[in-house]
């Protein structure tokens, strides 16, 4: 006589994990954007069959930045309409209503669903960057909103190449005390990590230089003589006027007696980063620009025996890793001194300006060197392996 159903053992198939990634991702920005596909692409590797979900303020671009980058990828935005939806930018005002909301998703009936695939995260992962400090205000809640889904889920939660400076007025205990609930936690200067009690860790990005994070010069102008000298040079978020900035890109170049045709100035984000182009082209016929999109497509064209000038942080962090050497010129005290000092620190080679006043020095540095990189490198993957394992081992034959 046949078993009837209920005398019939069941075997449940084991849910694969979800993994809820957290960036500022698709604006986009070139650092944010490498940071994100250096996860992706490590989660692709080490855990194929994972559903990993990207919440962030623009996730159509992003959707379609990263496809492809992890067959599991899905991309929302829920925390961040979250940290939008807090009645004050006050960081104590917005950490405790980002709790409340996720803790009671009534609070916010159209986030309903978002909020529920919160609660059913493995891990939750805010990946690193400078997004998180006075001048976002409103971020700290994406801290608050993973631990707050956490409490409810018991996920494994991690924050990671975190740059804080500079930090809000009176949120220096508040980050200690969300800090304090992470499972794993390291700031990528050494400033973040003293405001945060820790031992110094690196940025993000490193994790991504052993993928795709720079092309050959050669393969970026076939046919063509590589620049010599190339810039990466923002117009946001300047201290000084554009027009400094301008001044002394070109008197720097008149003092280093480059010709305008080996020079090529080098997109991070789009438009922001033409504006100081346009304003010199017209003084240097036959000078280059290299758009984000190819950037994106191909890599940043960085090799050994170039020289930079970059006001932007993972420009020099990649071109450095790349050989290059260069100078950083920080636009802002406060936030862009600190990261590229950051750099310098761990032996980037190239120097760092005190501002835009120009000529800069022509660098005497040349990058990385190879084995320091390696170890930068390492330690990264080494704490990839804390957040992961033991869901993300590499899946064998047997």
């Amino acid at each position: 006589m046949p078993s009837s159903p209920a005398d019939v053992p069941v075997e449940h198939e084991p849910r694969s994990p979800v993994y809820y990634l957290v960036a500022p991702v698709g604006t986009p920005n070139y650092g944010d954007e490498l940071i994100a596909a250096g996860w992706l692409r490590y989660l692709a590797e080490h855990a194929p069959g994972a559903t990993v979900w990207l919440d962030t303020h623009s996730p159509g671009p992003a959707q379609v930045l990263f496809a492809g980058m992890h067959p599991g990828l899905r991309v929302t935005d829920t925390l961040w309409r979250l940290c939008g939806a807090a009645p004050s930018e006050e960081p104590w005002q917005v950490s405790s209503w980002v709790q409340a909301a996720v803790h009671s998703p009534g609070m916010t009936p159209h986030l309903h669903h978002g909020i529920g695939l919160l609660h059913r995260a493995d891990v939750l992962h805010v990946l690193g960057g400078g997004y998180v400090n006075a001048l976002w205000p409103r971020h700290i809640g994406l801290l608050a909103g993973v631990l707050a889904a956490a409490r409810v889920s018991g996920a494994r939660t991690a924050m990671t190449g975190h740059g804080l400076l500079p930090p809000a007025a009176g949120v220096t205990t508040l980050l200690h005390a969300l800090v304090g609930r992470f499972d794993v936690v390291d700031a990528r200067d050494r400033p973040s990590a003293e405001l945060l009690g820790l031992e110094r860790g690196v940025d993000d990005a490193f994790l991504a230089l052993g993928a795709e994070g720079h092309s050959g010069a050669d393969a970026c102008w076939p046919g063509q003589e590589p620049p010599e000298v190339l810039l990466c040079v923002q117009s946001d978020m300047v201290g000084e006027s554009v027009t400094e900035l301008a001044a002394t890109v070109l008197s720097t170049l008149r003092a280093w007696h480059v010709p305008p045709h080996r020079v090529c100035f080098v997109e991070g984000i789009p438009r922001v980063d033409r504006e100081v182009f346009e304003l010199l082209e017209h003084e240097l016929p036959g000078a280059r620009f290299y758009p984000f999109a190819d950037v994106w497509d191909r890599g940043l064209p960085a090799r050994a025996g170039q020289v930079w000038i970059s006001t932007r942080f993972h420009v020099h962090l990649v071109a450095s890793a790349a050989g290059a050497s260069g100078v950083a010129l920080p636009v802002s005290e406060d936030y862009y001194a600190v990261k590229h000092r950051s750099l310098a620190e761990l032996g980037s080679g190239w120097h760092v300006a005190e501002g835009p006043a120009g000529p800069l020095p022509w660098p005497s540095g040349g990058g990385f060197d190879p084995a320091e990189l390696a170890r930068l490198t390492r330690e990264k993957r080494d704490i990839a392996k804390g957040i992961y394992a033991p869901e993300a081992e590499p899946h064998g034959d047997g």
